[in-house]
């Protein structure tokens, strides 16, 4: 049986691993540079800055959605998900549209009137599961970032 519940700080070294697995199937395994101490510091510390709901099926996480606040000048505040995933094994048995119902949830309880996120071109299964919920999607913009050497 799946749960669905809100992350704690004891999940944050299976999360990050699961942003791992993610960023190995987004076809950019080297690109993950956050340490678990950043990432637990930034999520359970003295200003988080990220929150995040968790699937688990019998103690192990299998899957996670991790969002944080986006603010619009035009919209107003917006939930924007950094990170989706369920374990490829699995994907197809309803946990997905679990974790997103309970974002949907959560947006609606915080009146975020939005809820944001970016998804690769190629990624047809993501792109899919995405149209179920009529989504809009928008071809107009460019992603942007300047990396900040310290």
């Amino acid at each position: 049986m799946v749960n669905i519940r809100r992350a704690v700080e004891a999940d944050c070294k299976q999360i990050l691993d699961l942003v791992k697995e993610l960023a190995v199937y987004e076809k950019a395994p080297n690109e993950v540079t956050v340490s678990l101490e950043q990432f637990t510091k930034s999520g359970f510390g003295e200003q988080p800055i990220w929150w995040a709901f968790v699937a688990e099926e019998d103690e192990a996480i299998i899957g996670f959605a991790l969002y944080y606040i986006r603010f619009s000048t035009w919209k107003g505040e917006r939930m924007y998900l950094e990170d989706f995933l369920v374990t490829e094994a699995c994907r197809g048995k309803g946990v997905g549209k679990m974790l997103f119902d309970t974002l949907i949830e959560e947006a609606k309880q915080k009146n975020f009137n939005a809820i944001v996120w970016q998804v690769l071109d190629w990624n047809e299964p993501a792109i899919n599961f995405y149209k179920k919920y009529q989504t809009k999607f928008d071809a107009e913009w460019l992603n942007g970032c300047l990396e900040i050497t310290l």
